[in-house]
């Protein structure tokens, strides 16, 4: 190999490397300035960006009032993660972590955080009773495929999505290694969405939303722009799967909200009734 990298004995933080994040990844936590959120007049008030793992709540949001769930509203305040703004010291009040999607449950006294996009499924299907099996096998496999799901999304996007997308420089050992290991994950989900409907058999669940807002985007909406490349045709039960999923309702409005980018039909920056995706 030819202009092999040989790290030093201590890492030190070069600012300008990064690629397309450069200006917001660090290696340190904490706030970068002073900045109160905002706070609207629902019960759930929620911090993000229709990335993948805000898409999830959003759609989880959707979902309960689509079931008539009134103490399900909230307001969605944009979070330009670009501009650095995860990094207020209100944000990471809520998120010490300064990733969204983060929320606020202004219903509770004292206000309830919750951070993690899977911990905020989880959090609000407990809340409503809905979106989770209450039979103990089957909330144990609910649980496993959720927790699948968010152990994997790094490999997908922070790994292949990271190496194949947006670092500055294509090298091919980074791109093939998560290139497999996306690949794999998928046949995973192939494999066991041959003889089932949802990811734990009939019941659609915050396994599915979860799962769905990464791989039903790579299937289906060509994230990464990576869908002839991973050759994502292979998996037609994945297909099938994540086109049940896309054509509800509830999704198709979650999916909007917090959305920046796209055709003008397709985007909310920002949502406070249910009028707005009206």
């Amino acid at each position: 190999m030819s202009d092999t990298y040989t790290p030093p004995k201590v890492w030190t933080w070069e600012t300008e490397s990064g690629g397309q994040f450069a200006k917001i990844n660090r290696p340190i936590a904490g706030p970068t300035h002073e900045k109160n959120l905002p706070v609207g007049e629902h019960p759930h008030q929620l911090y993000s960006l229709a990335t993948p793992n805000g898409i999830k709540v959003t759609i989880m949001f959707e979902e309960l009032l689509a079931l008539g769930y009134e103490d399900a509203e909230y307001d969605a305040w944009l979070i330009k993660i670009i501009e650095g703004e995860q990094f207020s010291s209100g944000f990471v009040s809520v998120n010490p972590n300064s990733k969204i999607p983060a929320l606020l449950d202004v219903s509770t006294e004292p206000s309830t955080r919750v951070f993690e996009s899977g911990a905020i499924l989880l959090y609000l299907a407990e809340k409503f009773g809905e979106f989770l099996p209450h039979d103990a096998a089957q909330r144990a496999e609910c649980m496993s495929w959720l927790f699948w799901q968010m152990g994997s999304a790094p490999y997908l996007g922070g790994g292949f999505g990271h190496f194949y997308s947006y670092a500055p420089e294509k090298f091919k050992y980074p791109i093939d290694r998560f290139t497999m290991e996306a690949k794999r994950q998928l046949d995973v989900l192939d494999r066991n969405l041959a003889d089932r409907r949802f990811l734990i058999g009939d019941a659609y669940n915050i396994a599915d939303i979860a799962t769905y807002a990464w791989y039903g985007n790579l299937v289906l909406h060509n994230q990464y722009q990576a869908a002839e490349f991973l050759d994502v045709n292979g998996y037609q039960n994945v297909i099938r799967w994540a086109t049940d999923i896309d054509k509800r309702p509830a999704v198709q409005r979650g999916r909007r909200v917090n959305k920046i980018r796209g055709p003008e039909g397709s985007r909310l920056a920002e949502r406070h009734n249910a009028s707005d995706l009206d």
